[in-house]
């Protein structure tokens, strides 16, 4: 299991920026065996967690055209600052275990 966290300062979110954002869950999702997505926003700090089953998907949703113009869409207007990190999960557990 792979986690890809995405962290970003904002500099503006608007109505095109949350639909865009919820199309790109989806696709991601459905199309790209992402497994789970979440994110938190405070003040103008974001950072948003996926889970992927390999590093072949997060390189497939990475190369998406819309996922691509999305992301520059990012680096020109929405953002003042972006970072993302891919990572291995080396162990995972929960409350239920």
């Amino acid at each position: 299991m792979f986690a890809v966290i995405f962290r970003a300062d904002i500099n503006e979110v608007d109505a095109d920026y949350e639909a865009t954002a919820a199309n790109l869950r989806e696709l991601a999702m459905s199309q790209y065996g992402c497994v789970d997505f979440v994110s938190h926003s405070d003040g103008r700090s974001e950072i948003a967690v996926s889970y992927w089953q390999s590093e072949a998907a997060i390189k497939a949703w990475r190369a998406d055209p819309v996922h691509r113009a999305a992301q520059e869409r990012g680096k020109e207007q929405w953002y003042t600052r972006y970072s993302v990190e891919v990572v291995r999960v080396e162990r995972a557990y929960t409350s239920d275990e």
